[in-house]
């Protein structure tokens, strides 16, 4: 077969289909795309929005203050015929002065038990000064710091004075005593609220903040009066009348309606039976357009209880509530929103019904005036929605009265969820909050509507962290705490993915769960196997954050048995759902004891061990940060757990030390350094061995073997011991693991000859770590031990760690050895200190002739660990030998007392080191972790939605390349029957290249030589990038090119 028949049926076989291959596209995988390759390993950086009242108030006494004089009309206000005249819907001449008095005090105190039954109630009729007075100083006394409300009804004597004067009577009813609101300020003290009906009434709110004003400069000027300190006398409170609430039946100069279809007392009526006095409204409003058979008479019979939802009244009631809500939720601002709406139930009660009066009232041309001030709310469009529902009560009312079995509920809270879900469908990125959520919130109360509002509450907190602070100032949260009281399964989805949410963005909330038994929910979910993976995950983000540096969650959830649950599902096949399993036993048994133990029991530990080769980087960072807070979670060291916490780190650092992610070794780090710190003497005895070890070597004129070691010839410790001696002193991976056991052996024996322990040097710590310094003395001696002692068998277990750590100090990922340097560091700055400054100085200045050490990490961990009981002599631990790099940046001496001095002389921790420990070096792979949850995750990620720019931009790619390869394959035509002579690129290099890739999509390619990497564009025949290694020997070349996953 010819060469050309040869080139067609390959052109054939590989174009036959004739496709341009976009759909292929689309399908193949994308690699360095997840998100620790697209975004920094940083947790969120928004901060929670403050929607918690910093302090709760309730109103404990109400002061009902009647000054009507029946039968008499106040002089200074004339009266139309016929007038408005009802008090708390009595008429006052249908009975006796003095009965129609005490009816009406009667009435108005029933009027606001509805909304506040159990504060105490004291009316005070046709009263006097002193009665008031009296009245005043005693309420305010038996509430102490909690509100007082002043209801002031001064239908029957004069209008408020321009001196700030309210009037009363004397003992005779003969006069009008003024009553200033200086002196009421005083009686009422603070936190107080006061409701005015009478006319000219906002004279008194403008007059309020001045006499304010005057309490609080009287006070001053009081205290620089007062003899000098030492004063026997305590020093009272400062008057404080800033956050007293007032609300004003009219404005200045305004007086009340007369209408004699109103009640006379309006805007109290307002404030205290607000449904009544809308539907009548309404009716008079709108009678020629509602059905026959409404009246005024018939609105009184509406079935029902105000607070049962179920009938018409509790249900219009119920929409009010919603309504007014909605109103001022989208006209107040936030933080004025929570103190009168979210502080107080009865101050909420009466802002909700104030803004009806406001609505009804200046339809009469008069102007309701409130303190704080509130922008106008009597034309949002949401009334029209009131009048709806009202329409469509008042409608079926005739037939309901009939028969109230035919009561059909209002389809108001349908159609609002509704519009809450077409603004979820259709809302644009650059949307304002929606409206209706505070309508959720009160469908949140209707079983009927329930599901539905959770699933598109679940939808909006999805949106994010702004999300999910909108709804939590808005009131959601203690509505979801109540529901995890419910059985109901279809709720469990969406509840425990709104708590996801929640605490994502506020973990603060555990505190709430935990308290009102909230975890057990979690508990009961995650052990439920049944439950789909992604669900249980949730959960186990819930459960991971109320255990999350809170002591009571970590022990209502170890008493739930939270340890044994997560092992038993953390080899589940759904990655993320072993992440957060593994991520929430590390919250659990950090800094908590119990915890570990609890772990140590169930073999916990080793259990993970597993996840350490976990395909999933994330899970293989999660299992490192888990043991990491194992070794860190002993109160009271014992042999026990510093053998358990031994044979971790050497897992970790014989497992993970070459985890091609450098995600999973920056926790290698943070896990290691607790050992480092907990067993700090140990590695400081094995760094000074280090710096000694380094002295002899210069002072030798030998240099350091690429492994790190060096040392003099080691005789041999007893008959057929040299061949054993020769591997000590051979680099560490030619170490075998069965001879470990002759070496311990050995070294025992020879330690014998050694000085006697209570004689010889020990490393201790202090108060301080510089104090380290004035043991510098004691330290000579040490060096000067036999060279029998010097030539161990075996490398212990500080030493190997430290020698993993110090290779960690080579790593190529930047952070990775940044973070090494910091641990190790530590150690170094200390022994420097410790060291005699002739030692140090020879140290040093050997390293500045000696090249720096290569980087080998492969095998520093294959003998076995002697055991614990050998490592009691310091001596032994001051000349294990230790030799790595002497290239490092010393910490400053701030930085190395950040770490508690808590070890003992022998390494272990005292009894009372139960405090956290102040770490080296953190990451925020955790936080980092927790963004999954505080972003969205129903919308899907960029990558299939077609509207995204990362969509179009991948589009763009995927065409361009289906046009290249048509274009290949035309060229690939062409080249049977035409010449290639035709020179694309030429360029000439330093060295000789070692290896050329091409793009197969873009002009460029990619050179390697001996000095680095060089890319090229081979259409312009320019060099658009040259990358060259950054640390190393000088002279190196590249051997091999690769990336972490």
């Amino acid at each position: 077969m010819s060469n050309n028949s040869s080139r067609a049926i390959v052109s054939s076989t590989t174009y036959e289909d004739g496709q341009d291959g976009t759909e292929s596209d689309w399908q193949l995988p994308l690699t360095f795309a997840d998100k620790r390759h697209t975004e920094p390993i940083e947790g969120e950086t928004e901060s929670s929005y403050p929607w918690r009242m910093k302090e709760k108030m309730k109103t404990v006494s109400v002061a009902l203050v009647l000054c009507l004089n029946v039968g008499v009309d106040p002089p200074d206000i004339v009266k139309t015929q016929p007038c408005a005249r009802l008090e708390c819907w009595i008429d006052p001449l249908s009975m006796s002065p003095q009965k129609a008095l005490e009816t009406i005090g009667n009435n108005l105190q029933k009027q606001y038990e509805r909304w506040q039954p159990r504060a105490r109630y004291k009316q005070s009729l046709d009263p006097t000064v002193d009665e008031v007075k009296k009245l005043c100083q005693s309420l305010r006394r038996n509430a102490k710091d909690e509100r007082v409300l002043f209801h002031y009804n001064g239908h029957g004597v004069p209008k408020p004075t321009a001196n700030g004067e309210i009037w009363v009577f004397n003992r005779t009813y003969t006069q009008y005593i003024p009553l200033s609101i200086y002196d009421l300020q005083t009686w009422m003290g603070a936190p107080s609220i006061y409701v005015y009906d009478c006319s000219n009434a906002g004279a008194i709110v403008d007059l309020f903040k001045q006499f304010a004003e005057q309490h609080e400069k009287e006070y001053e000027q009081s205290l620089s009066a007062r003899p000098n300190a030492g004063s026997p006398l305590p020093t009272p409170p400062p008057p404080s009348f800033a956050n007293c609430i007032q609300l004003a039946a009219c404005s200045l100069d305004q007086i009340l309606p007369m209408n004699p279809d109103l009640p006379a007392d309006i805007f109290t009526s307002c404030l205290t039976t607000p449904i009544k006095v809308a539907l009548r409204w309404f009716v008079k409003q709108n009678s020629a357009k509602l059905v026959s058979k409404v009246s005024l008479e018939s609105i009184d019979k509406i079935p029902g209880q105000l607070n049962d939802r179920r009938t018409m009244l509790g249900e219009l009631n119920w929409i009010f509530t919603a309504i007014t809500d909605t109103i001022a939720w989208n006209t107040l601002p936030r933080e004025l929103f929570h103190k009168l709406f979210r502080q107080d139930l009865l101050v909420a009660s009466l802002f909700r019904n104030f803004l009806l009066a406001e609505r009804i009232m200046r339809s009469y041309d008069c102007s309701p005036v409130s303190s704080p001030k509130l922008p106008p709310t009597y034309q949002h469009p949401m009334w029209q929605a009131w009048d709806l529902a009202v329409d469509l009560a008042l409608a079926q009312l005739p037939a309901v009265l009939e028969d109230e079995s035919k009561f059909h509920h209002s389809p108001f809270f349908e159609e609002q969820l509704t519009a809450f879900q077409v603004w979820l469908d259709l809302g644009s990125e650059q949307r304002t909050p929606p409206e209706q959520l505070p309508i959720v919130l009160q469908v949140l109360l209707s079983q009927v509507h329930r599901l539905r509002a959770l699933e598109l509450l679940g939808r909006f907190v999805d949106l994010g962290p702004w999300a999910v602070n909108l709804a939590l100032s808005v009131g959601i949260f203690p509505y979801v705490l109540k529901l995890l009281q419910s059985i109901a399964k279809e709720l469990r989805p969406f509840l425990v993915f709104i708590w996801a949410k929640i605490l994502a963005v506020d973990v603060s909330c555990q505190a709430d769960l935990v308290r009102e038994n909230g975890h057990k929910y979690f508990l009961s979910l995650i052990q439920d196997t049944s439950m789909p993976s992604d669900q249980r995950t949730l959960a186990a983000f819930v459960l991971s954050c109320i255990v999350h540096n809170h002591l009571p969650g970590q022990e209502v959830a170890l008493q739930g048995s939270l340890v044994s649950v997560c092992l038993e599902q953390v080899n589940d096949k759904h990655h993320l759902l072993r992440q957060w399993l593994v991520i929430c036993l590390a919250r659990l048994w950090n800094n908590y004891d119990k915890a570990r133990w609890c772990g140590v029991r169930d073999s916990a530990h080793e259990k993970l061990y597993a996840l350490l080769k976990d395909p999933i980087p994330e899970v293989r960072a999660a299992a490192v940060y888990a043991l990491g807070t194992f070794m860190n979670s002993v109160v009271e060291r014992s042999e026990h757990a510093n053998n358990i916490d031994h044979s971790v780190a050497t897992m970790l650092l014989n497992t993970v030390s070459h985890d091609m992610c450098p995600l999973v070794r920056k926790e290698l780090v943070v896990a290691l350094q607790w050992i480092v710190i907990v067993f700090e003497n140990k590695f400081l005895s094995v760094a000074v061995s280090e710096l000694q070890r380094e002295s002899q070597s210069s002072s030798s004129g030998r240099f350091m073997s690429s492994s790190g070691f060096t040392g003099p010839p080691l005789p041999p410790l007893g008959p057929g011991a040299s061949s054993e001696l020769s591997s000590a002193s051979s680099p560490v991976n030619t170490l075998r693991r069965h001879a470990s056991r002759d070496r311990i052996r050995e070294v025992a024996s020879a330690g014998r000859d050694l000085p006697d322990s209570t004689t010889d040097w020990k490393l201790k710590r202090v108060s301080s770590s510089s104090s380290l310094t004035s043991l510098n003395s004691s330290l000579v001696p040490t060096f000067t031990v036999s060279s029998a002692a010097a030539g161990n068998t075996f490398v212990s277990i500080y030493q190997k760690l430290w020698q993993g750590l110090s290779a960690l100090d080579q790593d190529p990922h930047p952070e990775v050895c940044s973070m090494s340097h910091q641990v190790t560091d530590y150690i170094r700055d200390q022994a420097k200190e410790s060291v005699p400054k002739e030692v140090s100085d020879t140290k040093i200045s050997a390293s500045l002739s000696l090249p720096p050490s290569p980087s080998n990490r492969s095998g520093y961990l294959t003998a076995e660990s002697p055991p614990a009981s050998l490592f009691g002599n310091s001596t032994l631990e001051l000349n294990r030998i230790a030799i790595s790099s002497p290239r490092y940046t010393p910490l400053t001496f701030k930085t190395r007392n950040t770490v508690p001095n808590t070890i003992t002389e022998d390494g272990t921790l005292a009894e009372d080191s139960g405090s956290q420990r102040c770490p080296l070096v953190s990451t925020e792979f955790v936080s980092w972790s927790t963004k999954h949850f505080s972003q969205p995750v129903m919308t899907g990620c960029d990558a299939v939605d077609a509207e995204s720019g990362f969509y179009y931009q991948r589009e763009f790619r995927y065409l361009r390349n289906a046009q290249v390869r048509r274009d290949a394959r035309e060229e690939q035509r062409r080249a049977y029957v035409s010449r290639l002579d035709h020179q694309v690129f030429s360029s000439r290099t330093s060295y000789v290249p070692t290896a050329l890739i091409l793009h197969p999509y873009e002009p460029h390619f990619v050179v390697a030589a001996k000095d680095g990497l060089s890319v090229w564009d081979h259409i312009t025949g320019s060099r658009l990038a040259y990358l060259r290694p950054d640390r190393g020997p000088p002279g190196p070349h590249f051997a091999r090119y690769s990336a972490p996953p």
